[in-house]
Order: C-alpha cells, then sequence, then structure tokens
C-alpha cells in the first residue's frame, strides 16, 4: 500500500490534519516524548496497511487513546480517516521524512531498543 501524504482530502469529519509544510520538528519531538504515542508509531510503521484505532496494543482507556491519537494527528505524525465508522490510521512516512530525513527511522530504532531492554 502506498503511503498516504498530506496530499491526501481529508475526511469531512477529521478537521487538524497539519499539511506537510507545517510539520514542525518541535511539533514531533513533543509528540514522541509519550511511550504510548511512541508504541502506536512502532506499530503503524510495522503495519502493511492502515490500522483501526482499536487495533493497537496499548493498555489505556478509550479517552486516553483518543488523546493519543489526536497528539499525533495535530503533530503531522499521523493521518486518520473513516472507512465506515471506523476511524484508521496511517504514518506520514513521506512528509516525515521529506521534512526530516532520518528522524522517523531513528525514533523507531530507538523505540525497538527501548522495547528489547523491557
Amino acid at each position: 500500500m502506498a503511503a498516504r501524504t498530506s496530499a491526501r482530502i481529508a475526511d469531512e469529519r477529521i478537521t487538524d490534519h497539519l499539511a506537510a509544510a507545517d510539520i514542525t520538528l518541535q511539533g514531533v519531538l513533543d509528540a514522541l516524548t509519550d511511550p504510548v504515542r511512541r508504541a502506536i508509531v512502532q506499530q503503524l510503521a510495522a503495519a502493511e496497511a492502515d490500522v483501526v484505532c482499536g487495533a493497537f496494543d496499548i493498555e489505556v482507556t478509550a479517552s486516553t487513546r483518543t488523546h493519543h491519537f489526536k497528539v499525533l494527528r495535530q503533530a503531522g505524525i499521523i493521518w486518520q480517516h473513516y472507512e465506515g465508522t471506523l476511524k484508521m490510521n496511517t504514518l506520514r512516512r513521506d512528509d516525515l521524512e521529506r521534512a526530516f530525513p532520518g528522524l522517523l527511522d531513528a525514533i523507531i530504532a530507538a523505540a525497538d531498543r527501548e522495547v528489547g531492554r523491557a
């Protein structure tokens, strides 16, 4: 599956996606300080397709899960859209790679190492 970019037309129910040009290093780093959000990014990076919100292996309440997805979306790290009633998630790998070459892969690799130590 091809990665989605900010050029994609936003689902009218989700209105706070950043344009690729508006993604900032500070916003990305701030969003990824939380281990739950890093776990979401790791799982999206490993997925071969879009992932529905409820399928992530994270142990938080539904409202907390929603908050974490919102932070990632507003930082420009993920793209969300609906398929019927399911909210799907895609990692904005291409947008992030253009803005900050190598950063996403470095963060994922570091997070993978941290998980290996736990």
